[in-house]
C-alpha cells in the first residue's frame, strides 16, 4: 500500500505533467485543428492550384496532428482520471483486480489505473490501414487472377499493359537493371495476351496443320533467342515456315 509521501509525490508528478500538456496545446492551438479545413491553416483557399504532391504532404501532416492530438488527449484524460482516483482514495489499486500496483509502475508511469497482468495496452492490432486496398496491386481480386494457368485476359494483363506507357518507378527501384525505361514495372518481360513466345506469330488451322510463321519483331527476337542456344522448337526449325505460299499470298 502507498504512504501518504508516495501519492503526494506523485500527485505532483500528475499535476505538473498535467500543465506541461496544457500549456503544449495553448502553443500550438491544439495543433491547428481548431480550423475546418487544413488549406485554413496553410493559407490555401482552394486545392485548384495546388500539385497533388504538395496536397498530398498537407494531407499527412494533418493526418499525423490529429494522431498526435489523439495521443495528447488520451494522455491528459488519464492524468485527470488518476486525480480523480487520489481524490477518491482508489489511486495505487487496479481498477480490474483490485490488487495493488506496484510502486515502481507508478513511478514510471502515476497516471496507470491498472496493473500489469490488466492493462489494456497489452493487446497488438493487427489490423492493416485501409488505405493499403488501395495503394496495393488490384491483383487477387477479379475472376481468373487466382487461376494461375488460366490465360484469360486478366487484372495482371491489364495493369502490364498500361504500365508500358510508363510508371513512377526508377531503375533503382530494382533488384535487377531493366533494359528500357518503357520496362520499368513488375514481370515487364511476361508476355500480354499470349504465353508462350512463339504463340504471337505461329498459326495453324482448326485441326492443327499447316503450321504457318506470321513474321514480326517478336518472331525475329525469338529466332536470335534460339539460334544462341543453338535449339530448336517442339514443332522444328520456324524458318521452315517463313516461306509458306499461303503466307506470301497474303
Amino acid at each position: 500500500m502507498l504512504t501518504s509521501e508516495q501519492i503526494s509525490g506523485l500527485r505532483q508528478q500528475l499535476v505538473s505533467e498535467k500543465e506541461e500538456l496544457e500549456k503544449h496545446f495553448q502553443q500550438n492551438d491544439h495543433f491547428n485543428l481548431t480550423r475546418g479545413h487544413f488549406h485554413e491553416s496553410v493559407g490555401d483557399l482552394s486545392s485548384y492550384d495546388n500539385h497533388p504532391a504538395d496536397e498530398g504532404t498537407e494531407l499527412f501532416e494533418r493526418e499525423k496532428d490529429i494522431a498526435l492530438n489523439e495521443h495528447y488527449k488520451l494522455g491528459l484524460s488519464n492524468i485527470e482520471r488518476a486525480l480523480a482516483a487520489i481524490d477518491s482514495g482508489t489511486y495505487g489499486k487496479c481498477e480490474v483486480c483490485g490488487q495493488d500496483i506496484s510502486l515502481e509502475r507508478l513511478e514510471a508511469l502515476p497516471n496507470a489505473l491498472y496493473c500489469i497482468k490488466h492493462s489494456p495496452d497489452q493487446h497488438i492490432s493487427r489490423h492493416r490501414p485501409v488505405e493499403e486496398e488501395v495503394l496495393g496491386p488490384p491483383f487477387g481480386k477479379f475472376d481468373m487472377d487466382e487461376k494461375h494457368e488460366s490465360v484469360v485476359y486478366d487484372a495482371e494483363d491489364t495493369w502490364q499493359e498500361v504500365a508500358q506507357f510508363g510508371t513512377s518507378e526508377t531503375p533503382s527501384d530494382f533488384m535487377n537493371a531493366q533494359d528500357d525505361y518503357q520496362d520499368m514495372y513488375v514481370e515487364a518481360d511476361e508476355n500480354i495476351g499470349y504465353v508462350e513466345d512463339f504463340e504471337n506469330f505461329v498459326g495453324n488451322d482448326m485441326y492443327g496443320n499447316n503450321v504457318k510463321v506470321y513474321p514480326n519483331e517478336q518472331h525475329e527476337q525469338y529466332e536470335e533467342m534460339l539460334d544462341k542456344k543453338g535449339i530448336m522448337t517442339t514443332f522444328g526449325d520456324l524458318h521452315e515456315f517463313e516461306h509458306d505460299p499461303y503466307v506470301d499470298s497474303e
